[in-house]
């Protein structure tokens, strides 16, 4: 059976030194551009902070490009690394 493709999940990546707000950071985001947070899952290695999110873009206005760049903007002043890539992307780069 063939799974329906998704058209509208991003896989957001999060990765850098722990610190208090990074997970409200990004929900911050999510939520001001009514993207809903699917599943979310971060663990702290060390002092090593990492979270992998999925997200639906169905009911945002924004595109994935512009969404990437305020991860992006967001992630910089925390001093941390956000990246975001549509789930096909994502599944193809890290398939087995």
């Amino acid at each position: 059976m063939k799974r329906e493709i998704q058209g509208k999940r991003v896989i957001i990546s999060v990765l850098g030194k722990d610190r208090v707000g990074i997970i409200a950071a990004v929900a911050n985001i999510l939520s001001e551009n009514n993207i809903n947070i699917l599943d979310i899952s971060q663990t702290i290695m060390q002092d090593l902070f990492t979270m992998i999110l999925i997200a639906d873009l169905e009911k945002s206005k924004i595109d994935l490009a512009t969404l990437k760049a305020k991860l992006k903007e967001v992630g910089e002043s925390l001093g941390i690394k956000i990246d975001a890539q549509h789930e096909d992307a994502f599944r193809y780069m890290h398939r087995i």
